[in-house]
Formats: C-alpha cells, sequence, structure tokens
C-alpha cells in the first residue's frame, strides 16, 4: 500500500512526488515511457524562470533526478484504470495493480494534429504548437498559424511583434475567436488572414537537416492550389488530453474537473498540469499544479490515517 500514486511523470507529476515525500509520503510515479513529459520534445525553453535558455529534454532529465533523490520511487508502465474500492485506490497496470490511499492524474495533453505530410517530420524544424515557447526563433522571420479559435489568434497577435510577417491561415469564412481578438488581429499591419484555405503539405528544404521553407494549400473556394514560402508554422487546433481511462468529471472537450483543491469528482483522486480544466497549459502552471495536488493529497491522506487510528 502506497500512500500515493502518481500518474504521469511530467513537470505536474515530478513536482508532486517531490513535495509528496518531503511530506512524508511513500510515493510513486508510473510513466508509460523513459522520455516523459511534452515538454521534453522542445528544443529550446525560454520562458522558464531561473533557466534562461535550456532544452526541453535537459529541463525534464533536472525533474527526474531532483525526484529520484528526493526519494521518489518511479516505475516505467503503461495505466490502464483507476479504481476507487472504498477509501482504496487500485491502479491497474501492465505490470501488475498497485494500491494507495490517494492518487494524482498528472497525465498532460498532446496538441492536436493536422496530420498533413511534413508536419511530424519538421517538428521542432520550423513546426511547432507553442508560439510562447519556440516565437524567439522566429524573429524578424515569416510565420504561418494554422487555427480559428482564440488561442490561434492570440498566438499570431503574440508572433507579430517578433515576425516580421504572420500569415493566419483558417479553413472557414469565419473565424471562431471571440470578436475582440479578431479586431485585435484585423488592424495589426503585419498579420494577414487566408481564409478558406486548406493546408495540404509543410514542406522543408533539402539536405541532411531540414527547415520548414513553404506550406502548399488548397483554396476551398476556387479550388486552387498555392504555395507559401515561410521560415516557420504555428498549428493551434487545440490540444487533446489524456484522461480517457479515468472515471471522474470532465468537461466537453475531455479535461478533468477540479475544485480549489485540485480534487476531482472521486475522493481522494486530483489532476495536476495538461490534463485539468485550466486557463494556462504552461510548465510553470505544471509545476504549481503538481505542488498543489501533492499538498491537498497529504492532507487528505494525513486524515485518513488519524480516523484508522
Amino acid at each position: 500500500m502506497y500512500d500515493l500514486i502518481i500518474i504521469g511523470g511530467g513537470p505536474a507529476g515530478f513536482t508532486a512526488g517531490i513535495f509528496a515525500v518531503r511530506s512524508g509520503l511513500e510515493t510513486l510515479i508510473l510513466e508509460k515511457s523513459e522520455i516523459s513529459g511534452q515538454i521534453a520534445l522542445a528544443d529550446i525553453v525560454e520562458n522558464y524562470p531561473g533557466f534562461p535558455s535550456i532544452s526541453g529534454l535537459e529541463l525534464m532529465d533536472k525533474y527526474k533526478n531532483h525526484a529520484q533523490e528526493a526519494g521518489v520511487q518511479t516505475k516505467i508502465t503503461e495505466v490502464f484504470s483507476v479504481h476507487s474500492d472504498g477509501v482504496k485506490k487500485i491502479v491497474f497496470t501492465g505490470i501488475g495493480d498497485f494500491e494507495s490511499r490517494a492518487v494524482i492524474i498528472a497525465t498532460g495533453a498532446n496538441p492536436k494534429n493536422i496530420n498533413v505530410p511534413g508536419e511530424k517530420e519538421l517538428i521542432s524544424r520550423g513546426v511547432s504548437y507553442c508560439a510562447i515557447c519556440d516565437g524567439s526563433f522566429f524573429r524578424n522571420k515569416t510565420v504561418v498559424v494554422i487555427g480559428g479559435g482564440n488561442s490561434a489568434i492570440t498566438e499570431a497577435l503574440f508572433l507579430s511583434k517578433i515576425a516580421r510577417k504572420v500569415y493566419l491561415v483558417h479553413r472557414r469564412e469565419q473565424f471562431r475567436a471571440t470578436k475582440i481578438y479578431q479586431d485585435r488581429a484585423s488592424v495589426t499591419p503585419n498579420i494577414e488572414f487566408i481564409l478558406n484555405a486548406f493546408v495540404m503539405e509543410i514542406v522543408g528544404s533539402s539536405g541532411e537537416v531540414q527547415k520548414v521553407v513553404k506550406i502548399i494549400f488548397k483554396d476551398l473556394k476556387s479550388g486552387e492550389i498555392h504555395e507559401l514560402a515561410i521560415d516557420g508554422v504555428f498549428i493551434s487546433v487545440g490540444i487533446h488530453p489524456n484522461t480517457e481511462i479515468f472515471n471522474v468529471e470532465k468537461n466537453e472537450e475531455g479535461f478533468i474537473r477540479t475544485n480549489n483543491s485540485l480534487e476531482t469528482s472521486d475522493k481522494g483522486i486530483y489532476a495536476a498540469g495538461d490534463c485539468r480544466d485550466t486557463i494556462i497549459w504552461q510548465v510553470v502552471a505544471a509545476v504549481r499544479d503538481g505542488a498543489l495536488a501533492a499538498t491537498a493529497a497529504n492532507e487528505y491522506i494525513v486524515n485518513l490515517k488519524k480516523q484508522a487510528t
């Protein structure tokens, strides 16, 4: 019987683990891969306090090493489900079942893909899913943002302060974003809208190390095919939370709903980081969530132990 099981080994999960063991909890992190956390895929991270520039993989290694030195146990396995049996939580995995008094879900989320040729091959070589993370690499260059919601337009507005030119490509006639964002983008001199356009391919340069050089898109009204020379592509069509296996209350997009203590609808089960219903998906927010969830879980477990004596 562990005191706490944390599912997911990204920034939220490892932070929760560090705080938990410092509170005296017997803690286990379950992670399905040796390389954990979406931030590990980032070439360079420049918006995490204390590290002006660090690779995503190096940052994740620091989290992992800190957690291990603090005494957090880690096992690599896939989690299939979590079941509450009274005050006991049972976590079913590929290497057996584990029991705990509390669980923190920190499984994160993945950016939604547009699934076109060149997208996956050119990630970190001009294809990005986060303007705040990678925008600085495109100073005075030409970029395209793909999407039509609030996140896409806010990314375009952010990039307009850095890039020379920003194209905002959307497959419909109208944006889904709220009017205030649309109005701001429409009067920004270096933002240009390309509507009714479907991106068919992201093209990289020739040579051993490829970099984005253009997109090929189709005008959905005329049917014509166009090429657009650019230096970077920012895909902003939403993110998908990794929450399918959990039987707790979620919003319509699958993000887990929590209270102020980050407890879910199932008592003793908490959620932290990108998998939960929040307004910001950044490393600093995930770290904050991990600390808060671990603190709340510790209070819950202490009360359980008191009731048992």
